[in-house]
């Protein structure tokens, strides 16, 4: 679900997203997305039948997302077709503006409407792909509270269906689930007088009911979300992984990913106290994406991921982050902010999993590995 936005902003988006299409850090257009001539327009696939089925062929919903756009922009550099599942005619009308898009599906982008709370939809949408990543989600349509606890409960509801819909499409054999760091780090039964900082790894689970007592709605969903994919898709016929992201940012976040960021930063300076806030650049997210799916062809990927690139540690770069959202800053809670950077942090947050799978340095020496497990 998009949050609502006027014609001027709308505009604005697109062409952000255009840009970073066409220019991407440098390295020119991705493959697939490239300017066509004449009158462009987005190829609607009628249900499943759209897009070339095959074993590289995958489904991307919320592809329009800060987080779904960037995983369909390294797919199709990584040579795969993807097939787009869309939830609202906006969705749809910013495509064709970007004009980004060549005839009949052949730049390897088919797009087709589904919706995520309509199994039969999701499985039109998945016939003929090989696999899924659900980077989907639940926003706050009025653009200020962020998420709200019945978004919560419809996100997993959501998850749900789309395991199922996996599950009961016959070529789908793998899903990639968007999940949230904010899934593993809240709980109220920590040890406080611990010598070395607890580890905080894919094993963990952020405590539902201490999410609902405070407020933390976005947590709550991730959280709720995430264990009921994993239920859905336990003794079926589906390999699942979930990655398991920090506060996404990178070009252009705060104007297409600030409701979901805003949300994410409730209870950010307890998160900031106990060195439990972190970032990861959107590049790196859709790039974790797409290796752990390939790493899944083999079994050398699964379970859960948590994707991060760096920590927040100093108040003022919590003071920054919340400097480009628009998020006000009073003088008191900016002197708490200041005060917990002077403790030692409590957590060490573990991303060795992943860093392993993605062949880069590790960051860590928490050396376990831990199967899916839930409180």
């Amino acid at each position: 679900m998009g949050v609502l936005r006027s014609t001027q902003s709308m505009q604005a988006e697109v062409e952000e997203m255009r840009a970073a299409l066409l220019h991407g850090h440098g390295c020119g257009a991705a493959a697939g997305w490239r300017p066509s001539a004449g009158d462009a327009d987005v190829k609607r696939a009628a249900g499943g039948d759209g897009g070339a089925a095959g074993p590289r062929t995958v489904c991307v919903t919320g592809g329009i997302s800060f987080v779904g756009f960037a995983v369909v922009d390294r797919l199709l550099r990584h040579g795969y077709t993807v097939r787009l599942a869309l939830e609202t005619q906006e969705d749809l009308d910013k495509l064709r503006e970007m004009e980004m898009f060549g005839e009949d599906g052949r730049d390897g982008v088919w797009t087709v409407m589904a919706n995520v709370t309509d199994p039969e939809s999701l499985h039109r949408a998945f016939d003929g792909c090989a696999g899924v990543f659900h980077t989907s989600a639940f926003v706050d349509p009025g653009g200020m509270s962020g998420y709200t606890k019945h978004m919560a409960s419809l996100e997993a509801k959501a998850a749900e269906q789309v395991i199922e819909a996996c599950v009961r499409t016959e070529s789908v054999r793998k899903c990639v689930f968007t999940s949230s760091l904010l899934a593993c780090v809240w709980r109220q039964n920590y040890p406080h007088d611990r010598r070395f900082p607890t580890i905080i790894d894919e094993n963990c689970w952020s405590d539902e009911s201490f999410c609902r007592d405070n407020k933390l709605w976005f947590a709550l969903g991730k959280t709720a979300a995430e264990k009921a994919a994993w239920r859905a898709a336990r003794g079926r016929d589906l390999k699942l992984v979930t990655v398991c992201p920090a506060l996404v940012t990178g070009p252009g976040f705060r104007r297409r990913n600030s409701t979901a960021s805003i949300a994410y930063l409730k209870g950010a300076r307890a998160m900031l106290a106990d060195g439990l806030l972190a970032t990861a650049s959107v590049e790196t997210v859709a790039e974790a994406h797409v290796r752990v799916y390939e790493a899944m062809g083999d079994n050398t990927a699964g379970g859960r991921y948590i994707c991060y690139d760096h920590v927040v540690k100093r108040p003022e770069e919590f003071a920054e982050l919340e400097r480009q959202l628009g998020i006000p800053r009073r003088a008191a809670a900016a002197a708490a902010a200041q005060d917990s950077g002077d403790r030692p942090a409590r957590f060490e947050l573990c991303r060795q999993k992943l860093a392993r799978l993605m062949s880069t340095r590790r960051r860590c020496t928490y050396d376990d590995y831990y199967s899916v497990a839930f409180d």
